[in-house]
């Protein structure tokens, strides 16, 4: 189910040029999401065909799925779905990206890569630097939304986001997901999985305050 890529690696040290807003979408101006590890990009593409008044945003560290994924875009012609290949942490210390960031609603992270060995949590994509740079650059009011299968990943995750003063949890059955990006609660193929084989999800949502 998931296939291993070191992000450390000195050949995801770069990242390809990122376009303006207007060179992605049809209609910058819609609400922005992004998914960070968006892997062939089906639960991206479900999201923008049933939810056109959003635009949405995928970023890949594997360059053959992204690059397919956005050849797909173009042949479907959808205008509210772009992605990107490259590692996420790349992409928030690009300066060329500052200006999607700050235009972010809201980002999310399923099911990432959980590198179970304890000496391999440095590749985790949820890092206090990555939090921080977050923290830095999004607006009050941008929504993070993690998920997960695997508690110990989990709890990574919630803590190292939890630990840094700007973003606080909302409480799910507080929120309204009717305006969010994902309306209609539109599922991940892994998590479809998950449920089919009834094993625990963990999730969360944090706000930038």
């Amino acid at each position: 189910m998931r296939q291993h890529v070191n992000p450390l690696s000195i050949n995801f040290n770069q990242i390809e040029r990122i376009p303006s807003l207007s060179e992605m979408f049809g209609d910058s101006k819609l609400n922005l999401h992004l998914d960070v590890g968006c892997a062939a990009g089906e639960f991206l593409f479900d999201l923008a065909l049933v939810n056109t008044s959003w635009n949405y945003l995928g970023i890949e560290i594997r360059e053959k799925l992204a690059k397919n994924a956005r050849q797909k875009v173009i042949e479907s012609e959808i205008k509210n779905l772009y992605f990107l290949f490259g590692n996420a942490n790349n992409f928030l210390n690009d300066f060329h990206s500052e200006f999607i960031i700050k235009n972010l609603k809201s980002i999310s992270l399923n099911f990432p890569d959980p590198w179970f060995k304890k000496r391999h949590y440095k590749r985790r994509v949820i890092q206090p630097e990555f939090i921080n740079n977050l923290s830095n650059l999004l607006q009050k009011g941008t929504l993070i939304f993690i998920k997960t299968d695997v508690k110990d990943l989990f709890d990574y995750m919630d803590r190292t986001i939890s630990e840094n003063f700007y973003f606080k949890t909302i409480d799910k059955k507080d929120f309204n997901y009717s305006e969010s990006f994902n309306p209609n609660k539109v599922k991940t193929n892994r998590e479809k999985y998950v449920i089919d084989n009834q094993l625990d999800i963990f999730e969360r949502i944090y706000i930038k305050i």
